[in-house]
């Protein structure tokens, strides 16, 4: 099982937990051997190579896929969900499309968790998004793309684990990630601030080739989709707990944390709606329904 982080990232733990639950409901007649940090296939080829059935069961980024379906970027549209209630409601709305999609190509998704909340790094304080015009951006998908370019900012496409290399040489000066990345790469090396936007919850979803998970034996099928059920629970729980934890690691380590300033604030929100317009002129009469779904959901 190919994953993108390291072991020590909330997510690859919780994998590992569902491994030993399946290992442990199936007597050992199902193993998953997990390979993370990209160790097996890197992330932009996890996807893929579980549709191909080079390995059977994956973990990737849903907003990687979103060039191949907006649907796959819902999640990361920014301010459509910004806790972590919003996000839950949105995923409620989205998974059965999103369940139908990775059908269509062979996948079965197990299961899907969010990041904490976005937040931006910068080495110098920012006040509004003047202080990043021109700066080169850190992206991960196109809707980190499309914020750096409303921002003024130069996207710039970057796997997790060259942040520290990037920031040191120059190649990015600023960022938005999740407190868990921002400890996992210890960002208080090459950044000072951490201003708390907690723009989206981006997931991550766990899928498996559809025609391997029916080609296990019924038993080992339920004690699969069981385990990854009990996973979604628990991965939603280490993620709430991650947020606090990881903010005051951040604290901890000499970075200063604050509120975005009522400017930037109103800046963002604005670019949230921008890209929420976009997002959903693009995404069509399916996407509309996801968010009016969504939406009526809060009420």
């Amino acid at each position: 099982m190919p994953t993108p982080y390291g072991d020590s990232v909330f997510h690859t733990q919780n994998i590992q937990q569902l491994a030993e639950d399946v290992s442990a409901a199936t007597d050992g007649g199902l193993t998953i051997t997990v390979h993370s940090a990209g160790s097996l296939f890197g992330h932009p080829e996890i996807k893929d190579s579980v549709r191909r059935g080079l390995a059977p069961i994956g973990e990737v980024l849903m907003s990687r896929l979103a060039n191949e379906d907006p649907i796959f970027g819902i999640d990361s549209v920014p301010f459509l969900a910004s806790n972590y209630d919003e996000s839950r409601a949105l995923w409620q709305a989205s998974r059965e499309v999103v369940t139908q999609k990775l059908a269509d190509q062979g996948l079965t998704l197990l299961y899907a968790v969010p990041w904490p909340g976005q937040s931006i790094y910068t080495k110098d304080p920012i006040s509004s998004t003047a202080d990043l015009e021109g700066a080169n951006f850190r992206a991960y998908n196109t809707a980190t793309e499309r914020l750096a370019q409303l921002m003024g900012a130069v996207p710039t496409q970057l796997e997790t684990g060259d942040i520290p290399t990037a920031f040191s040489t120059g190649r990015v000066a600023a960022m938005i990630t999740s407190p868990s990345t921002g400890v996992s790469s210890q960002a208080w090396d090459f950044t000072n601030h951490y201003t708390d936007t907690q723009a989206w919850l981006p997931k991550n979803m766990v899928i498996v080739n559809t025609a391997a998970l029916e080609g296990l034996p019924e038993e080992q099928q339920s004690a699969l989709m069981e385990a990854a059920k009990a996973a979604e629970t628990r991965g939603w729980e280490m993620s709430r707990a991650e947020t606090d934890e990881k903010i005051a690691t951040l604290k901890e380590n000499g970075m200063t944390v604050s509120e975005p300033s009522d400017e930037l604030a109103q800046q963002l929100s604005d670019i949230g709606q921008t890209m929420t317009d976009e997002w959903l002129a693009e995404a069509g009469d399916e996407g509309a329904q996801v968010v009016e779904d969504y939406r009526a959901s809060l009420k």
